[in-house]
């Protein structure tokens, strides 16, 4: 049965508690603040047999700057009646599974004071602490008999399985007067927090009986010393319960000086009773191995595989090892696309995967007999999913939607919606039309690009344009929802947005995506101004007179290498988080096989490639108004190229301005922040192109 619009809505309305949002009286283009209140779902998580929907609700306090998330449950068979709550209203939680029973969830809080493991009875009842560590558990995997669970924690390695000695060790340091550190070896800080000597540590302990809580854990694959998971975003999919519950594949890499330019990940075994050495199953394979899932019957191991060692962004593949002999073989050696993780199905014929797709972020089953790979469910971009006993809950998101949670879509049974959209959480809201386009592009290959309608776009009128580059750089501004760099914000003031998938992006084979490495300043700018002209072309709607261009990370380079090299279309800049010195930049990022692959070496062995495609040598030819923005506490690419970049506009009587963050780190996170982000951003745009 087909359902209209109208019955539709009213029946997620009802279904699901009140929903917040801060709508605006009449239809209006989405605004900043409505963006960063909205209310996000997340997390879906199947019972084991199916019949229960566990989610996660996040709703933003505005005035407080802060936000909480709460979970949900929902009867997967009768999704008219309304979800129901399963923690408090005043706790923030994350992070939601089921024991192997399905009458228990599992989650983490930090209402103690440190984050440590709850439990709620699935039919509702009063959470209960179960761990009472003394440092917080970051993440964890309940065994397969439900007894134990396998977690995460910062300990210091010598601490060993001693929690207790790590928290001691914090509270001195926090005693001490002094406050120098020295260091011998980097990391010396990551992403946006400095090293103080502790790894994420994998360690067993048991659940608790009722009305009990466990504080003591024994010490997984001690010998191995590295983080587990991998930092700055690593989670528990990179560890697994093997199905008799007697040990546990793990991915890591070595915490030694050559980390900050390995990406040489290996999988190992190790005994879930803490006894004896981790066994390297992956030694073989010189670059990334992770996510390790054993079969129903624990003779095998699926995992996902780069093949070039020092490239974050090779292509993953599917991989199955034979556990017994340690072969292997790649499923789907043919399928151009880099798997993001596995979700095997009961009967081990198949895995579930999402990849980049087209502009696009499917979701697909992949036959691991044949390599046959089919796509499940498509149209924008699915974040998560689960599978539990044929039936399968996925997150999903389009250019004019949130994420937006579902069930359905295996063996012909019809994808149902569970929770709203952002047009029914924001009816007065009116979202900009979108359409993906195609041209020709450097080595006459075939680029892709979308091009997004004002929210009030009549047909015969022009419209300034915000002009999109994508960071990463092999990343992607497709057919999906952000909450930072999101399209419909721009088309909500009423500009025209045009969006390019340069060389480099994700999504469209591998061969493309290599194709930016050590070629930041020609290809993917080649693409860009091809884009442009194409879209100006194709879309007559767009007055190239008004234009400016925005970016950040490597579309906040492509800004400052605009700058100097390709200035003439636009009105005005927006660089945010931005590399201005690539020479610079090589010493002073955090991950160096980034800065290495993308350059062809360190800064001191190939000076020529960094000088290649560095905006610091094209600051005399900078003429257009420029936006810098960055964030004191990015490590990735640190405020002082910001900085530089503001001083050399300032220095030569540009018009710019600079937005400084002493509290963001690569990315703007918190509400206020982000609103005042946009709004700046808005006012630039607005001095520069008119609306």
């Amino acid at each position: 049965m087909t359902l209209r619009p109208a019955v539709l809505s009213l029946l997620i309305a009802a279904a699901l508690p009140a929903v917040s949002t801060v709508a605006l009286a009449a239809p209006h283009g989405l605004q900043p603040r409505e963006l960063a209140s909205l209310d996000r779902y997340s997390a879906p998580t199947l019972s084991p047999d199916g019949s229960r929907l566990v989610f996660a609700k996040r709703v933003v306090d505005f005035d407080a700057n802060k936000s909480s998330t709460s979970l949900w449950v929902e009867n997967v068979g009768s999704l008219a009646a309304a979800a129901k709550r399963l923690t408090p209203e005043s706790w923030n939680v994350n992070t939601p599974r089921f024991s192997p029973d399905g009458k228990t969830v599992y989650f983490l809080s930090a209402k103690s004071g440190s984050q440590q493991l709850y439990a709620v009875p699935v039919g509702g009842g009063e959470p209960r602490q179960l761990t009472a560590f003394p440092v917080d558990v970051g993440d964890y995997r309940v065994s397969p008999d439900g007894k134990r669970i396998a977690f995460n924690a910062e300990a210091y390695p010598d601490c060993g399985a001693d929690l207790g000695c790590t928290a001691k060790r914090i509270d001195e340091k926090g005693k001490q007067k002094n406050t120098g550190v020295v260091f011998d070896r980097m990391f010396i800080r990551h992403w946006d927090a400095w090293n103080e000597g502790r790894l994420n540590r994998l360690f067993v302990a048991e659940l608790p009986a009722a009305g009990k809580q466990v504080s003591t854990a024994k010490l997984i694959g001690g010998d191995v010393i590295g983080d587990v998971p991998s930092k700055p975003f690593g989670d528990a999919s990179e560890y697994a319960w093997a199905p008799d519950g007697r040990s546990i594949a793990f991915s890591s890499r070595n915490a030694d000086r050559a980390e900050p330019w390995s990406t040489n990940f290996d999988i190992y075994l190790a005994s879930a009773d803490g006894s004896g050495a981790a066994r390297n199953l992956t030694a073989s394979n010189p670059a990334w191995d992770t996510g390790a899932t054993f079969s129903s019957d624990g003779r095998t191991l699926y995992y996902r595989a780069m093949k070039r060692p020092g490239f974050e962004a090779d292509r993953f593949a599917l991989m199955q090892m034979d556990l017994a002999t340690g072969a292997t073989r790649e499923i789907a050696p043919k399928w151009d696309r880099s798997a993001d993780g596995i979700e095997l199905s009961k009967d081990d014929r198949t895995i579930f995967t999402t990849a980049q797709h087209v502009g696009a972020h499917p979701l697909f089953a992949v036959d691991i007999k044949s390599g046959g790979v089919t796509q499940l469910i498509g149209d924008g971009s699915v974040s998560s999913f689960d599978v539990e006993n044929g039936r399968l809950a996925f997150s999903r998101s389009t250019l004019k939607s949130g994420d937006q949670l579902f069930v359905g879509g295996l063996d012909g049974k019809p994808v149902q919606p569970v929770t709203p959209s952002a047009s029914e959480m924001l009816p007065d809201a009116r979202f900009g039309d979108f359409e993906q386009f195609t041209f020709k592009g450097w080595n006459n290959e075939t680029v892709h690009g979308y091009v997004v309608k004002p929210w009030d776009y009549e047909e015969g009128k022009e419209y300034p344009v915000a002009f999109l580059i994508h960071g990463g750089p092999q990343g992607s501004f497709g057919n999906g929802w952000s909450y930072r760099w999101n399209p419909q914000t721009y088309a909500g003031q009423g500009y025209a947005v045009v969006m390019i998938d340069f060389h480099g992006s994700t999504g469209y084979g591998q061969a493309f995506t290599d194709a930016i490495s050590q070629h930041w300043g020609d290809r993917p700018l080649e693409d860009l101004q091809k884009g442009w002209a194409a879209a100006q072309k194709k879309y007559p709607f767009l007055d190239e007179n008004r234009a400016c261009a925005l970016g950040a990370s490597y579309g906040g380079y492509m800004v400052n290498w605009i700058a100097g090299n390709w200035n003439q279309p636009w009105k005005c800049l927006v660089n945010h988080d931005g590399v201005f010195d690539q020479r610079m930049m090589g010493y002073a990022t955090e991950e160096l096989w980034f800065t290495e692959w993308e350059n062809g070496g360190t800064p001191y062995e190939v000076p020529k490639n960094y000088e290649k495609f560095n905006p610091v040598n094209h600051v005399k030819d900078w003429r257009v108004p420029m936006l810098v923005i960055h964030g004191q506490q990015d490590f990735r690419i640190p405020v002082e190229q910001g900085i530089a970049a503001f001083t050399a506009l300032q220095r030569q009587g540009i018009e710019s301005k600079f937005l400084y963050f002493p509290d963001e780190n690569h990315w703007v996170l918190k509400p206020q922040n982000s609103v005042q982000w946009h709004q700046t951003v808005n006012d630039w745009l607005k001095q520069h192109i008119g609306q």
